[in-house]
């Protein structure tokens, strides 16, 4: 077997790659929600209900979409606290900086059970206010048909004109994204 001698692997968690330190904060997953994992939730839920019900469990088919649909919410609500410690890294914002009005149409698709979508969008009715811009949410959790039209496999997705910006941005990234698109755009 071979082992590549540039890339090392030490003791407690710690990573190093020709001889400079990686720390595991450093690495984590894109900060995006695959649409398979945002449908595969919903259909957990609906598969335990049916199941229940299938079997004359009303009670547990009720207590069992009640806890799965808290459980969702819980997770989205506290999905910020947690993001460091399920791989995604920090979600914290970044406030924007010399914010320029812009005249865009900004779109953003969203899905139920998505812990990115509500960031994106406090973000973006933030940014609407300062920058003026003009904002539509879709949300495509039951819009399949638009998913494959647009060819959206992650959310949320930030649209303005052509240009796509997917998963989760800051403040400042999305500020940027909008203005340098504005001018393409009109």
């Amino acid at each position: 077997m071979l082992i590549p001698t540039n890339f090392t692997f030490i003791l407690f968690g710690k990573i190093s790659w020709n001889g400079t330190s990686i720390l595991p904060e450093d690495i984590h997953m894109k900060q995006q929600c695959h649409i398979f994992f945002v449908y595969s939730s919903w259909v957990i839920l609906a598969a335990g209900f049916l199941f229940c019900l299938s079997q004359g469990y009303f009670l547990q088919a009720v207590l069992w979409a009640c806890f799965v649909a808290f459980f969702l919410w819980l997770y989205v609500r506290y999905f910020p606290s947690l993001s460091r410690y399920m791989g995604y890294g920090s979600v914290a914002d970044q406030p924007a900086k010399d914010i320029q009005p812009s005249n865009s149409k900004v779109v953003l698709y969203t899905g139920l059970g998505c812990p990115f979508c509500p960031l994106v969008k406090r973000r973006l009715h933030d940014l609407q206010s300062a920058m003026g811009f003009e904002l539509t949410e879709t949300d495509v959790t039951l819009k399949p048909d638009l998913l494959i039209a647009k060819g959206i496999r992650a959310l949320p997705v930030v649209e303005v004109g052509e240009a796509r910006w997917v998963g989760n941005a800051t403040s400042r990234e999305l500020a940027s994204f909008i203005t340098s698109h504005t001018s393409r755009e009109s």
